[in-house]
């Protein structure tokens, strides 16, 4: 859910081009179909997404958090002709829905879905990642970013999503607030990790932009 007002949701949703006919596609079926339609990228912070990958020209490219495939799908858009992106989600029900846009998309030879639980599946991974998107389990941040770190190359960026959480993390905690502890406890990690650059952003409801030294 966007830290921002409405009002000015929409002037920066306005102002930020349009969105790929397929990812307006995703958004759309994700709130006509789905329980928790406000958990899809969508398009300010999609476009976002795809200047970070047309900047960066990753090789490859980790996701953690699939839902319905919303930002898998505008980051593949984005990737160079080579470069391929692994996401990882642990909820099997929304497997057809993410793969078949993949598939709609054109985008199934560049993008591998694989279900699981991330911080187990992230040690096996063979690969070096140029870009890591942590967007799940808001209570398993750190256990994320702590898996992805070895697998991102040095000068590789993580971006993590929702770390502002409506708000939350302005807020006193609550014992009962799992979620927002978590998100708590990462930003506070991060700040501290002399081994990264790191900026956040107010982009929706807060990104991380984190690059490793």
């Amino acid at each position: 859910m966007p830290f921002i007002n409405s009002k000015t949701e929409k002037y920066l949703d306005d102002h930020s081009g349009e969105e790929a006919a397929i990812l307006h596609k995703i958004w759309r079926e994700t709130n006509l179909k789905t329980f928790y339609p406000n958990m899809v990228s969508g398009k300010v912070q999609g476009k976002f997404l795809q200047m970070i990958v047309q900047m960066l020209q990753p090789a490859a490219i980790l996701e953690i958090g699939t839902f319905t495939g919303y930002s898998a799908v505008a980051m593949a858009l984005a990737l160079p002709a080579n470069g391929q992106l692994i996401t990882i989600d642990n909820n099997e029900e929304i497997e057809t829905m993410a793969k078949g846009f993949f598939t709609e998309a054109g985008l199934d030879k560049k993008i591998t879905m694989l279900l699981g639980d991330a911080t187990a599946i992230v040690p096996s991974l063979q690969q070096t990642f140029d870009l890591v998107f942590i967007d799940a389990d808001k209570e398993q941040y750190i256990d994320y970013y702590n898996a992805v770190f070895p697998k991102v190359r040095p000068g590789g960026f993580i971006l993590a999503d929702n770390v502002l959480w409506g708000g939350k993390v302005l807020e006193p905690l609550t014992k009962t607030d799992k979620e927002t502890k978590g998100i708590q406890d990462f930003n506070k990690m991060v700040n501290s990790d002399s081994h990264v650059e790191k900026v956040m952003l107010s982009v929706r409801d807060g990104l991380y932009l984190i690059r490793k030294k």
